[in-house]
């Protein structure tokens, strides 16, 4: 299994702002810090902000901060919401599936037991627990 790109920024963007979290972060440090487009991550900040991870501030000496402890935000539950748009093949999407064998097919099932069985082992962690050496994870930004 593969978590796309949005995911993967997403958890970046809240592992650096969680080690930052003595000052505001931009999305210019944080597409600096991980060498990644300040244009993708606008995407990735305005849906952390919608969905309650992220709080930002807007204008000249603005950024974002996290909007909860970062003891209280698990990893399952974001990955989870992250990546609900995407299926991970197409027969999970009913809507769209053209698939010729779904009904004597055992592999959507099993698949799914993969899945939920990934997300049960995310759902043990949370950002705290990715951020537990923050002084070595900051060195490794460059956060000052």
């Amino acid at each position: 299994m593969r978590l796309n790109v949005f995911t993967d920024y997403c958890l970046r963007t809240l592992m650096y702002v969680g080690i930052n979290e003595d000052s505001l972060t931009t999305r210019s440090d944080i597409a600096n810090a991980y060498g990644i487009s300040d244009n993708h991550l606008m995407k990735v900040v305005n849906w952390l902000g919608r969905q309650g991870y992220l709080e930002t501030v807007r204008g000249k000496g603005g950024g974002m901060q996290l909007a909860r402890d970062a003891g209280a935000i698990s990893i399952g539950e974001l990955v989870r919401a992250s990546e609900a748009s995407i299926p991970l093949v197409e027969c999970f999407d009913p809507a769209t599936s053209c698939c010729r064998i779904a009904p004597a097919c055992r592999l959507k099932g099993i698949l799914g037991e993969a899945m939920e069985a990934m997300y049960k082992v995310l759902d043990n962690y949370t950002l705290a627990d990715l951020i537990i050496k923050p002084r070595h994870l900051a060195a490794l930004l460059q956060i000052a």
